[in-house]
This record gives structure tokens, C-alpha cells and sequence, in this order.
């Protein structure tokens, strides 16, 4: 799932997101819920673009709740 997201966008998968604000801010990451909409900066308002991080499995993905029940490797060089 490449591609960039903007606010007012739906989430299409779960999972922990990068932020990009217009310009007051460095990027930063977010942990956004499938179906829900990328949310505004209060600040830039709709200058916000979103790119997927890492995403929640699917199989996961399909329960009524997330819980993280170990922390995942994440391979540095990725």
C-alpha cells in the first residue's frame, strides 16, 4: 500500500502512520484505525499528508479491538 494520504481521506488499514505537516512541524507518527478519517492539524488544518509506517496484520486487523501483546522486531534497515 504505497501512496500518499491527506486529511478528510478514510484509513484504509490499521496501522502506525508518518505525518507531514505544510510546515510548522517535523514529521512525526501517528497509530490511525482502519475505517476512520485521517484526522486535521489544528494548526495547518488540511496540509497534512499521511504515508504508511507499518501496518496492523490483517488477520488482527479484522477484531473488534487491537491489543499489542508483544512489541514487534523492526528492522532498522527497512
Amino acid at each position: 500500500m504505497a501512496g500518499v494520504f491527506r486529511t478528510g481521506d478514510r484509513i484504509p488499514r490499521s496501522g502506525i502512520y508518518r505525518v507531514f505537516h505544510f510546515q510548522h512541524r517535523l514529521p512525526h507518527e501517528v497509530t490511525l484505525l482502519r475505517g476512520e478519517i485521517f484526522p486535521r492539524c489544528s494548526k495547518c488544518q488540511d496540509k497534512v499528508e499521511f504515508q504508511v509506517v507499518r501496518l496492523v496484520a490483517a488477520d488482527v486487523e479484522k477484531r473488534d479491538k487491537i491489543v499489542l501483546h508483544e512489541l514487534p522486531a523492526i528492522d532498522e534497515a527497512a
